[in-house]
């Protein structure tokens, strides 16, 4: 792997930072705030998940990876459980859940460095870069989000108000808008 300065990697880990606990993150509670308990389990069909299932696998997946696989926690992943489960977990867990997981593996990402980042780990039986799976872990995290958000967007007939056309003014004055992606 090249050489990767002290400067480039402090920015990627922040903005993964970043990505994780104040972009996406907000995005994943909002929508869990606004579907009823049933939304959250719904699945549209036997092949698809429900939005509760993507929550139980994106926290599978950040200890996973981040902090089992960088920060050196045992890995005591049960990835068939996390599609398995029919629920209703309750949403207060789910939420709890999630959070707590967001922040330790954020914790992990103020911990490491450029260094880190270049060494080699082991994630699921593959040898990876700690780069490779920060990066692996921002995609992932990133496209269960923009699921989830489809899901809440269908269930609830509304905008959430993530984004916005060029040119247009953000809808919902007085109402804190999250960073348009």
């Amino acid at each position: 792997m090249t050489n990767i300065s002290s400067d480039v990697a402090e920015s990627f880990l922040k903005r993964a930072r970043h990505s994780l606990r104040q972009h996406h993150l907000p995005r994943i509670v909002r929508c869990l705030e606004t579907l009823s308990q049933k939304e959250i389990w719904w699945r549209p069909n036997p092949a698809s998940n429900s939005v509760g299932n993507l929550v139980l696998h994106l926290q599978g997946n950040l200890r996973q990876w981040i902090i089992s696989g960088l920060g050196g926690e045992p890995d005591r992943r049960n990835r068939p459980r996390e599609f398995a489960e029919r629920g209703p977990l309750p949403r207060r867990e789910l939420l709890t859940g999630l959070r707590a997981t967001a922040l330790k593996a954020t914790r992990v990402l103020q911990q490491i460095s450029a260094r880190d980042l270049k060494r080699l780990y082991t994630v699921q039986g593959l040898r990876v870069s700690g780069l490779t799976a920060t990066q692996h872990v921002l995609e992932h995290f990133a496209y269960h989000s923009g699921q989830i958000a489809y899901v809440a967007k269908l269930k609830q007939r509304k905008d959430l108000g993530f984004t916005h056309l060029p040119g247009e003014k953000p809808k919902g004055r007085g109402r804190r808008h999250l960073p348009v992606i």
